[in-house]
């Protein structure tokens, strides 16, 4: 029974030279305490050493891959026989399959495999007959490589930039609202009027920053910043403003404040175009068909691209609305029909009663395009291009069907008949009007036939025999 071993300094063929040892696991270590021990039970039949750490780490993805590297195919067509019909102990059970069906070896890969690798580890060194300091700097330096080839090749090292953008884009806006709301209340207090004439934000923080002090308003020239009209009610404003008198160190500070929003406003521009062309590399017929924004947002709240195509339809449409669909199961309402997806232009621009169809449709559409760009090869948007013109195409049916509905034209056309009286109603009976209940029989005597009734035409008439 032979042993393959693998080590950061090579391959190593041992032959178990009592078999009864795999059996007896839990007294296994006992036999490894020494070298003299151990030969007894293992004999080396032949080492294949790397030739550099290159080698190395080709080997040793290879093994985790569960493939058979070149190194180790050149070894077991050397040392072992296949006409032996001798069993060989591995202990990856992937490599040990691979190794049976291309060669045809009996190949075993169990637990009591793996407590034979751990003792045989222990004494690898005086084993192989290598020094352990050397073979511990082949172990650092295998480690450190094999971790750079997983981070250079990892496929969620592209989607890891995107989360990372759009939590920044996220974070971006947040800081600069409250930054904007900060900037309008302590400018208020000197000129309150300019907020309400300059809506844009941006527009507001380059105005204080040039006027300063709302005195000088009248000679500073803001043509380059708000359009003529506004810019005429802004100097007739300041004219007569009702704001409080602040001091030098006051304005220093405000303008300071506005540089930093305009600053953050002209990072965040940059950083949406960095984010768009990310998603157009990554994910091209998600980003056609919801756009950058929503598509970076599924990614991010998946985790990756690979873990969002792992969803159904069903999930990518209410992703984002996890706490409305788990309160509407927990009180029996009805769940949530969109998440995220309803910010996509798609479903934004169709009405009120459409956008839980519209959201499924396209939810649907774009779990293929995720899949597509997930696991395809193709890196063009043609499947996501042709997919947006056909749902183009479906709403405006959709949007064309729900206006005839409403407005009665076509099949659906609303029926107005004329009101006619019926002749044949009878007439108004004042008996049967009346609120006066009717005398039983039997408080004229029982049930004889003492108490008759006839129906005269539409009158009723009672009368005692």
């Amino acid at each position: 029974m032979l042993v393959l071993f693998e080590t950061a300094a090579g391959y190593a063929i041992f032959k178990l030279l009592d078999e009864k040892k795999l059996q007896e696991t839990k007294t296994l270590y006992l036999d490894f305490e020494s070298l003299e021990k151990a030969a007894n039970v293992l004999k080396l039949t032949h080492f294949e050493k790397f030739e550099d750490t290159t080698q190395a780490l080709a080997a040793a993805t290879a093994t985790v891959e569960g493939k058979i590297s070149k190194p180790l195919k050149k070894l077991l067509k050397q040392v072992v026989n296949p006409d032996a019909q001798e069993k060989l102990l591995v202990a990856d059970s992937a490599l040990a399959k691979a190794i049976k069906e291309k060669f045809g070896f009996d190949c075993i890969s169990n637990s009591s495999v793996q407590d034979l690798m751990r003792v045989i580890r222990s004494q690898a060194d005086s084993l192989l007959q290598i020094d352990e300091k050397e073979l511990a700097a082949m172990r650092i330096g295998l480690a450190h490589s094999l971790s750079r080839y997983k981070l250079k090749f990892t496929p969620d090292k592209v989607d890891t930039m995107i989360v990372q953008a759009i939590s920044l884009l996220d974070d971006l806006d947040k800081e600069t609202n409250n930054y904007i709301m900060r900037c309008k209340e302590w400018y208020g207090w000197h000129f309150p009027e300019l907020a309400k004439l300059v809506q844009d934000n941006i527009a507001f923080c380059k105005t204080v920053q040039k006027i300063g002090y709302r005195t000088n308003a009248a000679d500073v020239d803001l043509s380059d910043i708000l359009p003529a009209d506004v810019e005429s009610q802004v100097k007739e404003a300041a004219e007569i403003s009702m704001g409080t008198e602040i001091s030098e160190e006051d304005i220093t500070n405000i303008r300071h404040l506005c540089a930093q929003v305009i600053e953050i406003s002209d990072y965040r521009a940059q950083l949406f175009e960095y984010l768009k062309n990310r998603m157009m590399a990554v994910a091209p017929n998600l980003t056609v068909l919801v756009g950058e924004l929503v598509g970076a947002r599924l990614i991010a709240h998946a985790g990756s691209l690979l873990n969002l195509a792992k969803h159904p339809s069903s999930t990518v449409q209410i992703l984002g609305a996890e706490k409305a669909l788990f309160r509407a199961m927990k009180t029996k309402h009805d769940t949530p029909k969109y998440g995220l997806i309803y910010h996509s232009s798609l479903v934004g621009q169709t009405s009120a009663k459409l956008k839980g169809k519209v959201s499924r449709m396209l939810a649907s559409k774009a779990a293929l395009a995720i899949r597509v760009d997930a696991l395809g090869e193709d890196t063009q948007a043609t499947l996501g291009m042709e997919q947006r013109a056909d749902l183009e195409r479906k709403f405006a049916l959709l949007e064309q069907n729900a206006t005839k509905r409403i407005s009665g034209a076509g099949k659906m056309q609303a029926k107005f008949e004329k009101y006619q009286k019926n002749a044949e109603q009878g007439q108004f009976n004042q008996d049967q009007a009346s609120t006066i209940p009717h005398k039983r029989h039997s408080d004229f005597g029982g049930r004889g036939g003492a108490n008759k009734r006839f129906k005269s035409g539409n009158v009723n008439k009672s009368f005692v025999v």
